[in-house]
């Protein structure tokens, strides 16, 4: 399974990501986490970022797409992982998307936890509060100034992402306001049912394949059964009409007056002539038969093989 979380900070999505990797058995990845882990393992890429790093720049996307490339080929990434501040912009989730196409992967889902942004202003103050109240030292990066700040960059920057993600149907929306328990659960039913829709998908392929190949073979099963049967057929007729004759000459024989043998002789040749006729007429009929069994059968052949 291969997720993506998007929230405003205070959202909660480390909290749930951990639960994900611990109910799935996959990987977080952290952009900061994996660029650190490049730089310290002097891969390419990694040096490429310490250096850019070193020099107080913002490392670029290619760099950090080039270090999500090498971090899913490890092996624990292999089952699946969460990706964690990254994509933060609509470029990077289409350098993403571009990455992924080549490794023949794709992105399961993007959970976006939506929240209310004055009521999380309200929690950390209030936290802040009693921090104070307790005498605990409070973080710079854990006050309402500095929260009001990166809310207004997510806005800018990481928002649009909702209707990128959105327009591709990969996007479920979560209540973030739930509690951490309900939040879990709600994201554990949507992914189940993403789950369960994608294998019926193949499922119903491949029951429509196999009444398709069925179709199939009934139809080619009796189109070759067809010009046996016309065949059969054709041979039968010329016998059958040589018998007809006969009779009839027969008959017409016995009715003629005795001593006519003159009237005998010339009525069967006329009836021979007539039998002839008429065999050959037989035979025409059958070929035909036959080709219009062939066609019949290249059609339907056809049909089906569109079908397919």
């Amino acid at each position: 399974m291969r997720l993506i979380l998007l929230g405003p900070p205070g959202a909660g999505k480390g909290t749930q990501a951990q639960r994900l990797v611990h109910k799935h058995g996959i990987v977080q990845l952290s952009t900061g986490e994996m660029l650190r882990a490049a730089v310290a393992a002097g891969t390419p890429i990694g040096l490429k970022a310490k250096d850019i790093m070193a020099s107080g720049a913002l490392v670029p996307d290619e760099v950090v797409v080039g270090i999500i490339a090498d971090r899913i080929e490890e092996a624990d990434a292999k089952k699946g992982f969460i990706l964690d501040g990254f994509p933060r912009t609509v470029p990077q989730a289409a350098a993403l998307d571009e990455l992924l196409k080549k490794r023949h992967l794709k992105l399961d889902a993007v959970v976006e936890l939506r929240v209310n942004e004055s009521a999380l202003l309200e929690r950390v103050e209030t936290r802040v509060a009693q921090m104070r109240e307790r005498g605990e030292e409070v973080r710079i990066d854990d006050t309402p100034e500095v929260l009001s700040k990166r809310l207004a960059s997510y806005r800018a920057q990481t928002e649009p992402l909702v209707h990128y993600y959105s327009e591709k149907r990969k996007l479920i929306t979560v209540d973030g306001m739930m509690t951490i328990e309900q939040v879990t659960a709600k994201i554990n039913q949507v992914l189940a049912a993403l789950g369960g829709a994608e294998s019926a998908k193949p499922k119903a392929a491949a029951k429509k394949a196999k009444s398709a190949g069925k179709a199939t073979g009934k139809a080619a099963k009796s189109s070759k059964k067809a010009p046996a049967k016309a065949a059969k057929s054709a041979k039968k007729a010329p016998a059958k009409a040589a018998k007809a004759g006969s009779g009839k000459t027969k008959k017409a024989a016995k009715a003629a007056p005795k001593g006519s043998k003159g009237t005998k002789k010339a009525s069967s040749k006329a009836k021979s002539r007539a039998v002839t006729s008429k065999a050959r007429k037989a035979g025409k009929a059958a070929k035909k038969t036959v080709k219009q069994a062939a066609k019949k059968r290249a059609k339907a052949v056809k049909r089906l093989t569109k079908r397919r």
